[in-house]
């Protein structure tokens, strides 16, 4: 590599992979006149992945004829943007969602032949990429997933130190709770009506043994399990942290923590390495370990699953397909431009074995938190609306923010944590009979 840094390599490589897959038979054949495919998707946490990502795009429409067009937004901007497209019936052709875009089945084309292209090459798709796209009841697949991008917990090993017990329980989190908050390092489990809320106490509660649904798909909210949850969280509130949980915004989970307050917190990787690009004198003492384990076991979520789904009145179909499936069969060449961020979906693309080989020689990853990440998302993570699949119904949950606002009421001592389970359980029996009417469920 010497001549080119890290980035030109991958750039190289990644034009390289697109001319040796457009080879096979998935290659679009030239017709004399270029057509034209939009897509979207979200303004990655990695900028390098995103000059990778449109110079891939654009050997690839190079080789086919195609201009490649590629729309980068901030990702709390895709919600609305999908939902106005998804009302006119026009706009790009392929929207890159960040979670699963279940409500959206009616709206987009079944990528089952899609899937079926890539499983060619690479091998089956992964469980939770699977579970993430297709609804078992309609046989359809209303997306394909690329990637996904593991939440481990994040944590001060010089604060727990001082404390004598490492976070590798939900007991051992709330025994020293009180003792991290005296010291002014509290622990940031955000219970607020944002993405970092849902993941993390969506994921605290599976560790419960709670469910949002069972694995049929069947609404398993109201048990004792989620009331265990609640009032557990409840304590570690009460114990070892501060009223500011309840109006975290996007962005608080990593001030929280790069500040110097924050004792704990569950977010992507991408905060400890920015605490390695700010030079902060904690950053030694940053690690990255999987979701404590609780009594029903140890599960984490996704931070983001990504999507691509190809819209119902796209005009380029066929084109967006075979991109789609060349983009995932050569995925190896966009976790490593990720700088291992995302994860394949497709598991044979790029093997865990050659990923865990990747991160061992990764040195933009100190203390060895690239090889755990590997292992917090192989080993321990699920995907959202786990034993179950990602169904519209869990998506409404998701986007109504009804779990950090379930916990929210109880910690806040506005109900019990047996009154706040069963009135959201009201509301989520009422979105459940709704999506089962519409043939969802």
């Amino acid at each position: 590599m010497s001549g080119i840094d890290r980035a030109e390599f991958l750039r190289r490589a990644g034009a390289v992979a697109v001319t040796g897959a457009l080879a096979g038979p998935l290659g679009y054949s030239r017709r004399g006149q270029k057509t034209t495919l939009s897509i979207v998707q979200w303004a990655h946490v990695v900028p390098a992945y995103d000059a990778w990502f449109d110079d891939w795009a654009g050997s690839w429409g190079d080789a086919n004829s195609v201009d490649v067009n590629v729309d980068h937004v901030d990702y709390t901007t895709l919600p609305a943007l999908a939902a106005k497209e998804a009302k006119a019936q026009k706009g790009h052709d392929v929207f890159g969602f960040l979670s699963p875009p279940a409500a959206y089945e009616d709206q987009v084309i079944d990528h089952s032949s899609v899937v079926s292209q890539i499983e060619s090459q690479v091998g089956p798709y992964g469980d939770l990429g699977r579970r993430s796209t297709f609804n078992p009841r309609t046989k359809a697949h209303f997306g394909v997933s690329d990637s996904f991008v593991p939440a481990p917990l994040v944590w001060r090993h010089d604060l727990w130190n001082d404390v004598g017990v490492p976070p590798s329980t939900w007991n051992q989190v709330r025994g020293a709770a009180p003792q991290l908050k005296a010291a002014g390092h509290p622990i940031g489990i955000g219970q607020s009506n944002e993405l970092d809320s849902n993941t993390a106490l969506t994921a605290f509660m599976l560790c419960f043994g709670a469910r949002i649904q069972d694995e049929s798909g069947a609404l398993a909210i109201d048990s004792p399990r989620t009331v265990e949850a609640v009032r557990f969280m409840a304590d570690l509130y009460t114990a070892g942290e501060d009223d500011e949980i309840f109006g975290w915004n996007p962005a608080s989970n990593n001030v929280f923590l790069l500040s110097g307050k924050g004792s704990m917190i569950m977010n992507a990787v991408s905060v400890v390495n920015t605490a390695d690009e700010l030079g902060l004198p904690f950053v030694d003492d940053l690690r990255i370990w999987p979701i404590p384990r609780g009594p029903g076991g140890r599960i984490g979520l996704p931070q983001y699953t990504s999507v691509y789904s190809i819209w119902r009145f796209s005009k380029n179909v066929e084109i967006a397909q075979r991109f789609l499936a060349d983009l995932c069969a050569g995925y190896r060449q966009a976790t490593l431009a990720s700088s291992l961020f995302n994860f394949p979906s497709f598991p044979g693309a790029f093997p865990t074995k050659e990923i865990y080989q990747a991160a061992a020689a990764d040195t933009a990853h100190p203390r060895g938190n690239a090889s755990l990440l590997t292992s917090v998302a192989t080993r321990y993570t699920r995907n959202l609306g786990y034993p179950g699949y990602a169904n519209a119904a869990v998506t409404e949950v998701m986007d109504r923010h009804l779990i950090p606002q379930m916990f929210a009421q109880a910690s806040r001592g506005k109900l019990s944590p047996a009154e706040s389970v069963r009135s959201t359980a009201k509301q989520m029996k009422e979105i459940w009979a709704r999506w089962k009417a519409a043939g969802k469920l």
